[in-house]
This record gives C-alpha cells, sequence and structure tokens, in this order.
C-alpha cells in the first residue's frame, strides 16, 4: 500500500522512463558545452531508447494508463490489471494494437435526441459511469 493520499502515478515504467531520459538529456548537454554532435546525437537516441522501454514497460503492465487506478494498485510496484487488454483513452497502448474497443462511445444524432430522450440519458449515465 502506499503512503500517499492520492494516485500520482508513480510505476516503474515511470521511473525507469525517467532516469533513462535524465542520462539522455545530461549526455546531449555535455555535447552542446563541448560542441560535439556526436555527443548531442547519443543524447538523443537514449532519449529515444528511454521512449521505447518505457512503453515496453507500459504494456508489460508496470505503467498506467489514464485515469485512477483501484485504490490497491496506487503503490509503485503494483503491477496494472487493465494493461494486458490495454487502456481506452491510452496512445501507448493504441500504438500497441490495445484497447480499442474497451469503451466505444456511440455518438447520438439529432434526430435521436428528440425521439428517444430516455434512451439517450441512460446511455450518457453509462459513459459516466465507465469513466468514473
Amino acid at each position: 500500500m502506499s503512503a500517499h493520499q492520492y494516485d500520482h502515478g508513480h510505476t516503474v515504467a515511470g521511473w525507469v522512463g525517467t532516469g533513462i531520459a535524465s542520462v539522455g538529456a545530461a549526455v546531449a548537454g555535455l555535447g552542446v558545452i563541448t560542441v560535439s554532435g556526436v555527443l548531442i546525437a547519443g543524447g538523443l537516441a537514449i532519449g529515444v531508447v528511454s521512449l521505447l522501454v518505457t512503453w515496453a514497460l507500459h504494456l508489460a503492465g508496470w505503467g498506467k494508463g489514464p485515469g485512477l487506478r483501484p485504490r490497491a494498485e496506487w503503490g509503485w510496484r503494483v503491477r496494472d490489471s487493465a494493461a494486458p487488454g490495454g487502456h481506452a483513452e491510452c496512445l501507448a497502448c493504441r500504438l500497441a494494437g490495445r484497447g480499442r474497443g474497451a469503451r466505444a462511445v456511440v455518438p447520438v444524432m439529432p434526430a435521436q435526441r428528440e425521439s428517444e430522450p430516455e434512451t439517450v440519458a441512460a446511455g450518457v449515465e453509462s459513459v459516466r459511469r465507465d469513466r468514473s
């Protein structure tokens, strides 16, 4: 259990990605100071590696999708139980082909709003419940 009162999103993927990205920024900064194109390119390459590692860890369940997680999963060393199916609003999951059909919201046509107000209201409430 986490010592935090709120879900801050601290995850293994976040910490590892931030660490690798910090090294990449330091190498690129050193390249700027020493006017070395090789170090600048190396720092940028490390930044790309940081993105790929973070993405892989997220897909493996060590990250978090958008929104709040259940309180039992707030600790940063707890795997995300929703990761195998993908997160509906997550770009990383969509790029991997996950989470596309999890929460499909069907647009309501203007004619439907006038003729079926009860159905529309029920649909809106179900979407609100899904998102909370």
